[in-house]
């Protein structure tokens, strides 16, 4: 017997929530960042429902606030949200059995935490999926508008003391675990963090776009040579 819609729906908000946790601390950081970057309050929010991806928000109005011209934090917003294209490759296959309206929504909410969410939890019945990705997906969509709203509120008066800039790297450590349900992801991961850590310096985040290519091409290498 298959499981009624609602229950798909209510199971995927579900799944969602404790995903979610980690990345409230990272709204404030964005509430800091938009702060002071000098951007009004409504404007820095506004780029949570047209971008609707956190670590590219963060870029982008970092960079802004330190004074890059317009093109070089666009640009490097732009690096930073590469991985995404990584994700849609991947799930290409189960995007093909789907309408064409899911595949425009679909990817307006394919983010970290959702792409996580559905690789560990691999549904083949093409309804199924499309109700459990879109619940999971608009679950974080909702909690993100509220917590960005909350963070340019209160996130400036937040003591420095307190340590929120702490919050991406944290929130990146419990997607990667929650991912790494195999050997081979978890090696994956940790080649990546080298990668990453080994080209830092590169201009405008280049160096997590090169981490991503080279681990993708290390991890290919590696299943071939193990076929």
């Amino acid at each position: 017997m298959s499981p009624s819609p609602s229950s798909i729906i209510v199971r995927g908000s579900i799944d969602a929530l404790p995903l979610f946790i980690p990345a409230i601390p990272f709204a404030f950081v964005f509430g800091v960042v938009v702060a002071n970057a000098g951007i009004p309050g409504w404007l820095g929010w506004s780029s949570s429902p047209i971008i609707f991806g956190g670590a590219i928000q963060v870029t982008l109005f970092t960079l802004l606030g330190e004074g890059a011209s317009v093109a070089a934090a666009v640009s490097a917003a732009l690096i930073v949200g590469a991985r995404h294209l990584f994700y849609s490759l991947t799930l290409a296959p189960r995007f093909q059995d789907q309408p064409d309206w899911f595949r425009w929504i679909g990817s307006y909410v394919l983010i970290d935490q959702v792409f996580v969410l559905i690789q560990t939890k691999p549904i083949d019945e093409p309804a199924i999926f499309r109700r459990y990705f879109l619940a999971t997906g608009f679950t974080f969509w909702a909690l993100w508008m509220v917590f960005t709203a909350l963070g340019i509120l209160l996130g400036p008066a937040i003591p420095e003391s307190w340590g929120v800039e702490f919050a991406a790297p944290v929130l990146f450590v419990s997607l990667m675990m929650a991912a790494s349900d195999r050997r081979d992801k978890l090696i994956a991961a940790v080649i990546a963090m080298g990668i990453t850590l080994a080209f830092s310096q590169l201009p405008h985040r280049a160096g997590i776009l090169v981490a991503v290519a080279l681990t993708v091409g290390i991890m290919l290498l590696m299943h071939r040579r193990q076929s």
